[in-house]
């Protein structure tokens, strides 16, 4: 059984889904899971995980996400990004660049965001993109995000182009919306690559073609969680981790157990405590 851990660059019109699916496919893996949806248009960092790694899903889902974006300004769409439906046009006005940066610093911090219509949120147990697709009208929810870093890179005519570390569940469309009504125009999302989640970077990332070609490595768990790495000499021990059973032991956080250079089993303490995670 091959538990994996894989830093996919995700190419552009491919779904996260479709990664999976295409992924399964490709490695002959029934059992995969990745951990952030990346919109179709976007590109980059998809992290997928397969087997018993698929139990840390939410704990790599969690981490947080760089991303270089850019903005096409005087132009509106329903789904707040270049491939929707156009809503309405304006004039492009001209920004200095400070401001641009002024502006753009205002959102370092907690931001209250409103998710897009156009996205896979669940309402009542429906996707919100539902929703829109036929037409209901829905109150569309919204929540706190913590907007890491944001840094100008470019500007020029209608683009501005802008590197952002985010937390988890936030929304660049979302961000771009208030960003251009803060300059006090309107704008979507022309382009969005997450450059790294975590620890893992798109420099580190494998195309689905290079996969398929075996020209890929899988990340290994200390390099992409802070650990302490013990390797197991006591079969006592060994029984225990092997049956899943809690641990009494003076760590605190992940705990990854080998045995002759190969993972047994991932623990996580708290008080001394340790649970079996995968």
């Amino acid at each position: 059984m091959k538990n994996l851990i894989l830093v996919v660059n995700k190419d552009k019109d491919y779904t996260s889904r479709d990664v999976v699916n295409k992924l399964s496919i490709i490695l002959n893996i029934k059992k995969i899971g990745h951990t952030g949806t990346l919109d179709p248009m976007a590109t980059g960092v998809l992290v997928c995980l397969t087997n018993k790694y698929t139990k840390l899903v939410d704990l790599i889902t969690s981490f947080e996400k760089e991303y270089i974006a850019e903005i096409k300004l005087g132009i509106l769409t329903d789904t707040l990004d270049i491939t929707g439906n156009v809503l309405n046009t304006v004039d492009v006005k001209n920004y200095e660049e400070k401001h641009l940066q002024e502006v753009l610093n205002s959102f370092v911090g907690v931001y209250h965001q409103t998710v897009p219509i156009y996205s896979a949120k669940k309402v009542n147990g429906k996707k919100l993109y539902e929703y829109a697709r036929n037409n209901e009208i829905v109150e569309l929810p919204k929540n706190d995000v913590l907007i890491k870093e944001i840094e100008l890179l470019e500007y020029k005519l209608d683009t501005i182009k802008f590197r952002v570390v985010v937390s988890k569940g936030t929304y660049i469309r979302s961000l771009i919306e208030s960003i251009t009504s803060a300059l006090g125009t309107i704008g979507v999302m022309s382009s969005l690559v997450r450059t790294k989640q975590g620890n893992f970077k798109l420099a580190d990332s494998y195309t689905l073609e290079e996969i398929a070609s075996q020209e890929y490595s899988s990340v290994k768990l200390e390099d992409c969680l802070d650990l302490e790495i013990i390797q197991i000499i006591n079969s006592e021990l060994e029984k225990k981790i092997i049956n899943g059973n809690k641990l009494t032991m003076e760590y605190e956080g992940f705990v990854l157990f080998k045995k002759n250079d190969l993972d047994i089993a991932l623990y996580y303490f708290e008080e001394n405590i340790g649970k079996l995670k995968i």
